[in-house]
């Protein structure tokens, strides 16, 4: 089935251009447009779309606000949100990824790059900016907030498996399952079972969690990205 695509922005221009990329996809549909961040969450419901482009800046709501309310509700917990926008800086990035967000690139992503992004938070990765990732990392290690209800606490890695936490710290520093499995000598079925049993010790609902709950835990840091497998 191909991915249905909800895009979320407040300029016309924008969203049929990005629509007209959507749409040139063979394995996406665009389902529904929304100018501001109330519309988004109203058309994820109606559209029953997968996955939600959604900028950061809109009126009435902002996509911020919007993307949290969609992670909470019950009856959108298959859709995924995708943050797209010009804006880069560590507050947008972490408050997106706190509010539910699978994903953040900026705008001045190659289109070949958004559709690779939409199909990898479709399928239930997370991704984020390259650039950005370090200073988000660094941001949410001082960040006074207390993390979102699904967060998985630090002392919550007292469960993992060695394995688990080699695993744990590779995902945290951006590399996939194939690149994963390839750096532990393991194979990708294996690395990927590894994760989804990682996400259900720590109670996490995606990869970016998994991110946070890493660096927040001391298992990875900043200045030292990992430890060693």
């Amino acid at each position: 089935m191909p991915i249905r695509v909800l895009l979320a922005d407040d300029q016309t221009l924008v969203r049929s251009a990005f629509a007209m990329l959507v749409s040139s996809a063979r394995d996406m549909d665009v389902v529904g447009q929304a100018g501001t961040g109330r519309e988004a969450v109203e058309l994820a419901r109606t559209a029953r779309a997968d996955l939600v482009v959604m900028d950061i800046r809109m009126p009435d709501l902002d996509g911020i606000e919007a993307t949290r309310r969609i992670a909470a509700d019950e009856d959108l917990a298959g859709v995924k949100v995708l943050v797209l926008t010009t804006y880069d800086t560590d507050e947008h990035i972490v408050e997106a990824l706190r509010a539910g967000a699978s994903g953040f690139l900026v705008k001045d992503t190659r289109p070949a790059e958004l559709l690779d992004a939409i199909r990898t938070v479709a399928a239930g990765e997370s991704l984020l900016s390259p650039g950005p990732t370090a200073r988000l990392i660094a941001r949410v290690l001082r960040l006074p907030e207390a993390p979102p209800t699904g967060v998985p606490a630090p002392a919550a890695l007292a469960a993992l498996s060695e394995r688990e936490r080699q695993v744990l710290a590779l995902v945290a520093r951006g590399l996939n399952n194939a690149e994963a499995a390839q750096t532990l000598g393991l194979s990708p079925l294996t690395t990927k079972t590894h994760v989804s049993r990682i996400m259900g010790k720590l109670g996490a609902r995606d990869r970016a969690q998994l991110v946070i709950a890493a660096y927040e835990s001391g298992l990875v840091t900043p200045t030292c990205r990992s430890e060693s497998p």
